[in-house]
């Protein structure tokens, strides 16, 4: 005889255990919101680095380039960001908060049920990545970032380098204002 499912149980999403946060990585990934101006110059002084090399991406070719700068990208913005290497960062934007850490992965705020201690309606336990965001973003240099709209994610781009994309993209964008 067979026992009826146990109706009064909490709903767990598959593959989630609620004591899954309680490591380093989650650690390290508040530290890094509690951080965002020190972090926002690191990535920006990185930034400025990688568009130096641009030159040399060209000349190597960034399709050659992409593989071993995904290894590090992903190491560093696993370690700190919890990265789920989405291929469109948006930390500089969030706070160094990432939205894909979001269990809806919400890109432009949060769902309307972000419980009144600020955690995540599906993941009870966790604080909202929203709530994150617009804490780190506070800290920051530039707090109007936060209320740019992300476009879709593209999944096409996961497991791709942002960090490049980012780099052809201000390469462009600087050859059309010297030549325009």
């Amino acid at each position: 005889m067979s026992q009826a499912p146990d109706q009064t149980t909490t709903y767990i999403s598959t593959g989630v255990h609620p004591t899954r946060r309680l490591g380093a990585k989650y650690t390290v990934r508040l530290w890094s919101v509690r951080n965002a101006r020190l972090l926002e110059w690191v990535y920006n002084t990185f930034a400025d680095a990688l568009l130096k090399l641009h030159w040399l991406w060209n000349w190597i070719g960034y399709h050659r380039v992409e593989r071993p700068v995904v290894v590090i990208e992903k190491w560093a913005k696993s370690f700190l960001f919890d990265c789920r290497m989405c291929g469109q960062c948006a930390l500089s934007e969030t706070g160094m908060s990432c939205p894909m850490n979001c269990p809806k992965q919400l890109r432009n705020g949060p769902c309307g049920g972000v419980r009144a201690n600020g955690n995540c309606e599906v993941e009870p336990d966790m604080p909202c990545v929203w709530v994150q965001a617009w804490q780190g973003n506070q800290r920051m240099q530039n707090v109007s970032k936060i209320l740019s709209v992300q476009p879709p994610v593209d999944q096409s781009l996961k497991g791709t380098s942002s960090w490049l994309r980012e780099t052809a993209k201000r390469a462009a964008e600087n050859s059309e204002q010297s030549h325009g």
